[in-house]
């Protein structure tokens, strides 16, 4: 659960640097460093999407059948 957590956090302060951005009334040097970090809170965000993404994909039809292989973090399925 703590990577879901992860993820709501990183996703709620990207909110909140779009909403300083947007908002126009932030110093030049202030939006670089809020635009910085947001571009780093999306690549993080990005990965946990893409790690969930792979790990529903294992869930889905095979030939037909439901397959549950099992998981492991290298996104690699094993039988």
């Amino acid at each position: 659960m703590k990577e879901k957590t992860v993820f709501e956090e990183d996703l709620k302060k990207l909110q909140k640097i779009v909403e300083e951005l947007s908002g126009g009334k932030i110093t030049l040097g202030e939006s670089l460093r809020k635009y910085e970090e947001g571009v780093r809170l999306a690549k993080s965000c990005s990965q946990v999407l893409a790690e969930a993404q792979r790990k529903v994909e294992l869930l889905m039809k095979k030939d037909g059948k439901f397959d549950l292989g099992k998981f492991d973090d290298s996104g690699e399925r094993q039988e």
